[in-house]
Parts: structure tokens; sequence; C-alpha cells
């Protein structure tokens, strides 16, 4: 097939010496594996409508429902605000939280592959609990398996692209994660949308349907091959080989071939992977890759927008149905989001979809705040102009975050950390995005409730930070491989002060690599750029 690669400047080492091009079995491989995302879009787009349903809302949750059709003055912010149906949505997310340090361990010794099947095996039960249900106490177990499929899939997946996939199209193979997300979030809405009207029992079809896409991804694993890096840290050395070259399309693997090879050997070589994400020469992953970007991915406040936007257009005044038909319109905004991502990501960089989104984001969430101090609030419903503007504004909002948070809050973490601690790191990612996402999902509607317009502006605020933070401490990671991201922060402006303090950092740099080739195609100077 057409679409060949080759090394190039990107790094140091063999880089410029990989060879292969883009295979039918590579491809297949990355269809198979990023349907994982479709496991976690489905569910939030399926939450999110099922919890304004009314039928739902009368069998488990009465007082909600009756709050929401009393039209008080106050009830206009307020008539979601309920701790127990917020636990439904965030449940899923603290069992995500937990299961992501199981599935650490089972991503390191029994590989890529097994994490994603272990996890389309709990989804899968998750969803047939759920649409059984039968009181609040069966919801949140269902949930709970939901969650721990969703911990185990979201610690794998991005992993996986980011192996299988040749160092120069990584960020587009890893961002297919995030476009089956907005895929699964969209066709959750869809189905939402008509589910509604079947009564009493559509929010039972809309939970277990998400069967569906658990049991095709479970299936398909069954014919995904391992990533050789995992083969290779496993030291099955001949199927790694094996498995690279037909990947590769090409028998010339020897380059990548060794740099796996000795990547792995420096990971057996250290022990107490979770502890060494402490260490001083690994302090740039940690701040940025483990505990930045997964949290602010979720405190940008899009996933609230996720979740309860049937809820939110129902506060401001829109129908049910009108609610559901908004939120697919916000669902599609997401996935043409995430194509465009996918198709700039390598050619204008990680930092340049960071910045330009958050300007928009910023200014989306200003707008949406200004309209709602001034026009919202008084007991009666928007104006169909009002109302609009709104719309496009979350509009705006959410297409923004879907070529930038969205699909790099996963793509950057996965690329950050050297194979010794990588699934280590990867858990902790999942592990504080989980953490933030149930924390956001529990606190919102109150938040809403009390903060009224003024949610907004803090979410907006929040970006301006967020904005800053990649500005100042995130090397362009565009087109260097995986395995020699680490080089980059031995140039940025402020992270080489802190890991040349590490001495064992300093003598592996002197012993191995004194004479590194300047990084122009990462985007950083030897001296002061960031």
């Amino acid at each position: 097939m057409a679409g060949g690669f080759a090394g190039g400047t990107a790094g140091a080492g063999r880089a410029e010496f990989y060879e292969g091009k883009i295979t039918g079995y590579f491809i297949l491989a990355c269809i198979v594996g990023s349907f994982g995302g479709s496991l976690f879009g489905y569910d939030l787009g399926v939450s999110s409508g099922v919890t304004s349903m009314d039928d739902f809302l009368k069998k488990f949750f009465p007082d909600v429902y009756a709050r929401k059709h009393a039209h008080l003055h106050e009830t206009d912010y307020c008539k979601y605000d309920n701790q127990l149906l917020t636990l439904f949505t965030s449940s899923l997310y603290f069992a995500g939280l937990v299961s992501t340090f199981g599935a650490s361990y089972v991503t390191k010794r029994r590989g890529r592959r097994a994490s994603i099947m272990v996890g389309a095996a709990s989804f899968f039960l998750g969803g047939a609990v759920n649409a059984a249900a039968m009181n609040v106490a069966m919801l949140i177990v269902g949930r709970v398996l939901l969650g721990a499929g969703i911990g185990f899939g979201n610690q794998a997946v991005p992993l996986y692209l980011s192996e299988i996939a040749p160092y120069r199209i990584r960020g587009a193979v890893n961002q297919l994660f995030q476009l089956t997300t907005c895929l699964g979030i969209l066709v959750a809405d869809i189905i939402n949308y008509f589910t509604d009207r079947l009564h009493p029992w559509g929010w039972r079809l809309s939970l277990g349907l998400a069967m569906g896409p658990a049991t095709a991804i479970f299936v398909g694993a069954l014919f995904l091959p391992e990533t050789p890096n995992s083969l290779v840290e496993r030291g099955m050395l001949d199927e790694a080989r094996r498995v690279l070259e037909k990947v590769r399309g090409t028998s010339k693997v020897d380059a990548e071939f060794e740099d796996l090879k000795e990547a792995s050997e420096a990971a057996r070589a250290v022990k107490g992977t979770f502890r060494n994400l402490l260490a001083t020469r690994n302090r740039p992953q940690l701040v940025i890759g483990a505990l930045g970007i997964p949290a602010f991915q979720q405190l940008s406040g899009m996933n609230s927008i996720l979740f309860y936007s049937p809820v939110i257009f129902q506060s401001l005044g829109f129908g049910n149905s009108a609610a559901l038909y908004s939120s697919i319109i916000t669902g599609s905004m997401l996935v043409v989001g995430a194509l465009i991502s996918m198709v700039t990501v390598d050619r204008l960089g990680r930092r340049f979809l960071f910045i330009e989104a958050g300007i928009q984001m910023i200014a989306s969430m200003v707008v949406v705040a200004v309209i709602l101090a001034l026009k919202f609030g008084h007991g009666q419903e928007l104006t169909k102009g009002v109302s609009t503007v709104l719309v496009v504004a979350i509009c705006l909002f959410v297409v923004a975050y879907g070529w930038s948070w969205g699909p790099l809050g996963w793509l950057v973490p996965s690329e950050l950390f050297p194979l010794e601690m990588r699934s280590a790191g990867q858990s902790v990612v999942v592990c504080v995005n989980l953490f933030w996402t149930a924390a956001v999902a529990q606190c919102f509607l109150a938040a809403l409730c009390h903060l009224r317009w003024g949610v907004f502006v803090l979410f907006a605020a929040l970006i301006v930070v967020m904005s800053i933070f990649v500005i100042l401490l995130l090397p362009e990671t565009k087109q260097v491989p995986i395995e020699e991201i680490w080089m980059l922060f031995d140039r940025h402006w402020y992270w080489k002060r802190i890991v040349r303090k590490d001495p064992k950092y300093q003598g592996n740099l002197h012993l191995q690599h004194q004479d590194m080739p300047p990084a122009n195609a990462a985007g950083v100077k030897p001296s002061s750029d960031v």
C-alpha cells in the first residue's frame, strides 16, 4: 500500500534509519485498537441523556422529577441539583480510578491487548446490569462495572496506539482514540433522542446497548497483534520482531528493533516503577504527563457539558426533545474537532493546537457567562435568538476542545514516559483523569446551582491557567520517536535545570548521548526556546 515513511531528523539515535510503510495489517490494528475509545464515549453520551429522561427520573429519582416540572424561579439553575443523581454519573469514574492500577499490572505483565479485552468484558457486564436495574443500588453496581471497563480501556488503548504507530504519524494514529470516543458520544446522543420516545423503557435500551461496542471490541481484540514494545518488554524477542516486520511491511526493521531492545534493557534495570515516577530525572513526565494535562483536561469544563448537556439545555429553557437534539449538535462538533486534529496534529504540532484552542474556549465561556448573567434566572424561558447564541458559543467551545485538550490530553501523556515506567505512568494519567472527571461530575450541578453563571467564568479562568502551563512547560513532541522524547527535556529552557540534577540522569547522558544532534524538528532549541 502507498504511504511509506522513513526516519528523519526528528530525533537522535537510530531514528533516521527507521523504515516501513503503511500496511493493511497496521490499519486493522489501529481501527480495532482505537475502538476502545467508543466505550468511554458511549457512556458519556448515554449517561447525559438518560439522566434527563422523565421515565428514568420517575423510577429512580422522583424528587428530581418533581423539581424539574415545578417551573419555580429558584429551580432555573438548581432543578437537577441532587447528589444521588450525580453519584449515578460519577461512580463510574471513581471505579475507573481504582481499576486503573490493576490495569497497569495486566498491561505490563500480560500485554496491552489483554487489558483491552478485560475492559471490554467488564463494560459488557456493566451494560447488562444497568439495563436490568430495578433500584439505585443496581444502577451503581452496573456503573462500577462500566468504570472498571473504562479504567482498563483508557489505560491500554492510548499506549497501544502510540506504540504500534510509526513515529511520523503517531499523533494522528493516537487520535483515533479520541475520534472513536467522539463517535461514541454522537451515537449515544442519537440513540437517546429516539429512545426518549419509547415509554417507559427507552432508558433501558439506551443503557443496554453499551453491550454492543463492548462485544465488538472483545471479538476484534482476539485478532489484534500485541505491540512490539510490549513483546520485547516481556522477553518475547522473536515474536516482537515478527510483529514489527508485519506491521511495518518490511524486514528492514533492525534500527527500530534495536531501539526497542535497548529501551527494554533499560526498563528491566529499573526497580519500583511507580516510585521511579518521583525521581528528579522524571519530574517533567510527572508534572506534565501524569498530573497537569490529565487534570486540566477535565478542569476545562468540557466533560461537564458532555455529562449534562441535555440537563443544561433543559435548565436554560429548552424542551426535553430540543435538549437532546442540541446534544446531538454538540456531539457532532466534537467529531468535527477530532477529525481536524487528526489532520493537523503532526503538521501544526501539539502546542499550536493547545494554545489556539485555549483562546477560543476562553472566549466561548465568557460569552456564555455574559448572556446568562444578563438574560437568565428570571423563571422564564430564553428567547429563540438568545438560545441560538448560547448553542453557537457552546459549539465553538466543544469543537475547540475536540481538536485540542480532548485528543491531546491522551496523546501527549502517552508520548512522554520512557518504556520502564510507561505502563505505570499511563495508570497515573488515567487515575488523575478519572479522579477529576468524577470530582467535576459530582460537583458541577451543585456549582451551577450556587455559582450560577459564575461557574462558566470559573472554567474560563482555569483555561487561562492551562494555556499558560502549556506555553511555559510543554516542549513540542511532533515527529519525535517515542523512545527519544526524553531528550527534549534536556534542552528545554526550564526542565534541563531540573533533570540534570539527578546523578543517574547525568551519568546516562554522559555515557550514551554525548553527541546528540539538535532537535530542530521538535521545535526545541538547545538553549532557551520552549
